[in-house]
């Protein structure tokens, strides 16, 4: 089973480069664009990895730190 990898990120260049790379080496990949939906996302995917910027809308990379924290370590 392949491991899962979330990219959160909001420009749309970074991250599909990103999510190219890491699924030509095996990764199951998923990409949020913002903060909110980086949290949604972390609750239905559960990945093994988060590769999470840090200026982002809704909820910076911080923000969503912290809601992952609360619910995961």
């Amino acid at each position: 089973m392949p491991k899962k990898v979330l990219i959160v990120e909001d420009e749309n260049n970074i991250a599909e480069l990103l999510h190219l790379y890491l699924e030509k080496e095996g990764f199951d990949t998923a990409v949020a664009k913002d903060g909110g939906k980086a949290v949604e996302l972390f609750r239905s995917f559960h990945p093994d990895l988060v590769l999470l910027d840090i200026m982002l809308p809704v909820l910076d990379g911080w923000s969503v730190l912290a809601k992952i924290r609360q619910e995961n370590n």
